[in-house]
C-alpha cells in the first residue's frame, strides 16, 4: 500500500513536471531569448511533447500499466503538441484544454444519463464508494470540465498569449483545490472495508 502511494506521488509529480516544464520553455523562450510569444510557444511544445511521452513512460514502469486519466491526457498532449508543431499553430495547443476538457464533461455527464458513473471506471480502484457517491463525483468533476473548458475557450480567444501560459499554471492549481475539496465528498461515501457495498 505504501508503495503503491509512494508510485502515484512520484508519478503526479512528472505529471506536473510536464506542465511546468513547458512553462519555463515558454517564459525563458519569450523573456529571455526575447521571442515573439507565439513562436516560444510553439517552441515550448517541444518540451511538453518529450515531457507527455516520459510521463506515459514511468507510469507504465511505476504501475504497470497506463491509468486511463493518465493515459487520456498524455494522449491529447501528445497529438495537440504534434499537430502545433507540424502545422506550426499555437492555437491547436490551446484548443487541447478546451476539446480535452469537453471530452470527459460528455463522458462522465452522458454517463449519468444511463444511470451510470463513469468517474469509477476512470479512476479504477483508487477508491471505494457508494453508488451514490460515484455519481456525485461524477457529476461534480463533469461539470468542472465542463467549466475549465468555457474559460479556456474564452480567456485563449480574448488574452495574450502571457497571459494564457499563465492561466495553464493557475488551472493546475485550481484544479488541485477542487480535487482537495472533492476530499470531504469522498470521505462521506466512502464504504470501510469490512462493510458490504450500499446501493442508494
Amino acid at each position: 500500500m505504501a508503495e503503491g502511494k509512494q508510485n502515484s506521488n512520484l508519478r503526479q509529480a512528472i505529471d506536473f513536471g510536464a506542465l511546468i516544464a513547458f512553462m519555463g520553455s515558454y517564459v525563458f523562450l519569450r523573456f529571455f531569448q526575447k521571442m515573439d510569444s507565439s513562436e516560444a510557444i510553439i517552441q515550448a511544445t517541444w518540451v511538453l511533447v518529450g515531457a507527455s511521452a516520459i510521463a506515459l513512460v514511468a507510469g507504465w514502469l511505476l504501475e504497470k500499466r497506463l491509468a486511463p486519466m493518465p493515459l487520456f491526457s498524455g494522449l491529447f498532449a501528445l497529438v495537440f503538441g504534434t499537430l502545433t508543431i507540424f502545422f506550426h499553430d499555437p492555437n491547436l495547443l490551446k484548443i487541447k484544454i478546451t476539446v480535452q476538457n469537453l471530452a470527459l464533461s460528455a463522458i462522465l455527464l452522458g454517463s449519468l444519463v444511463f444511470n451510470k458513473a463513469a468517474f469509477k471506471y476512470l479512476l479504477g480502484s483508487a477508491f471505494n464508494l457508494t453508488d451514490a457517491g460515484w455519481r456525485g463525483l461524477t457529476l461534480r468533476y463533469g461539470l468542472f470540465f465542463l467549466c475549465v473548458a468555457i474559460v479556456n475557450e474564452t480567456i485563449w480567444r480574448t488574452q495574450s498569449d502571457d497571459f494564457w501560459v499563465a492561466f495553464r499554471g493557475g488551472l493546475w492549481v485550481a484544479s488541485a483545490a477542487f480535487g482537495i475539496w472533492q476530499v470531504f465528498f469522498i470521505m462521506k461515501h466512502l464504504i470501510k472495508e469490512e462493510e458490504p457495498e450500499q446501493s442508494a
